[in-house]
């Protein structure tokens, strides 16, 4: 009876969660600043667009940015808030201190740039949302509609960080997507993300060095590979940033290359190999391996449904004056 219990309660929790989240993204629009922000998508643009040329390195920040942020709380900018002496908040969780600066910094530039046209109109939330997107179509991947009107969250806590990690089993990576209401074939295509950026290699050091008593190298890890990602990482105790492309193919476009590297053994995460091994996700990984249209088309919708989770319209957030701290 107990067990029927927690199972009612949390399809009621999901189902309520759901509508709540509904409701308030149906308070957004893609024209929201035309008015209170003419200027908005032209200094965003900008923004985005210089920050990119000097840092290349940005848009693979701010994508990962964008998913720390809204798989916890929801896209309401609670990653950018920084710790207190009282608070410990969600960029200082032990998966968030990786997090390249390059993400943080294109939305304090842009935020700046907003403050002095349109004062206390823009949010963090939105502004994080919009140079995802900017700048995965600077790097040659599809533009998605961002709607707008989102307020920036009042909780960033440490404690509450529930992320996918590159070590976790399939099971735990797909509850960790379906329990937000996305499905098997959302997080896949969400996954190719991973066509742009870099892995460091403290996350990679036990597949490629003493991954077992038999075998140094893990078998699923492309032999040659594995010895050139071991070579590169050869430092990697003496320097803990050191890192490696994601997609070793094509590191700097956004493409599908990343798809048709996993059944190669090119994939340098092991929760990326893992998408070619099981039965769940190997079909979408064969899909968007040969059809880059579709994996484009998947990614823009699986984004727009990302930019809409858990977001705060009203009284349940507020405009920053800064994006690092709550006003």
């Amino acid at each position: 009876m107990a067990v029927r219990l927690n199972s009612l309660h949390l399809i009621t929790y999901l189902t309520f969660t759901f509508l709540i989240s509904s409701t308030h993204s149906q308070q957004l629009y893609t024209n929201f600043y035309q008015k209170s922000c003419p200027r908005f998508d032209q200094i965003m643009q900008e923004t985005t667009t210089n920050k990119q040329i000097n840092s290349p390195t940005t848009a693979a920040a701010a994508l990962r940015l964008f998913f720390h942020d809204c798989l916890v709380e929801g896209c309401d900018g609670s990653i950018l808030i920084s710790s207190t002496h009282f608070s410990k908040a969600e960029r200082d969780a032990d998966i968030n201190l990786s997090l390249p600066g390059d993400g943080f910094d294109v939305v304090v530039r842009a935020k700046t740039a907003l403050e002095l046209a349109c004062p206390g109109v823009v949010s963090c939330s939105d502004i994080l949302a919009v140079a995802t997107r900017n700048l995965v179509t600077m790097m040659g991947g599809p533009f998605y509609t961002v709607k707008l009107g989102r307020r920036d969250g009042l909780v960033s806590r440490a404690s509450r960080v529930n992320l996918p990690k590159p070590s976790m089993p399939m099971n735990q990576l797909i509850e960790i997507f379906t329990s937000r209401g996305f499905t098997i074939q959302e997080m896949v295509a969400l996954s190719g993300a991973h066509t742009i950026g870099l892995s460091h290699c403290t996350e990679i050091r036990s597949d490629i060095y003493n991954y077992s008593r038999t075998s140094p190298i893990d078998p699923s890890l492309n032999r040659r590979y594995a010895e050139g990602l071991r070579s590169a990482c050869a430092d990697y105790r003496k320097n803990p940033s050191l890192s490696v492309f994601n997609d070793v193919m094509t590191p700097r476009n956004f493409d599908n290359a990343y798809f048709q590297n996993l059944p190669r053994g090119l994939g340098v995460l092991k929760s990326d190999r893992a998408l070619v091994m099981d039965p769940r996700t190997r079909p979408f990984v064969e899909l968007y391996a040969r059809d880059q249209k579709a994996f484009f088309e998947a990614f823009g919708r699986a984004m727009e449904k990302l930019s809409l989770y858990g977001v705060k319209t009203g009284r349940r957030g507020e405009i920053r004056r800064r994006c690092d701290s709550f006003n």
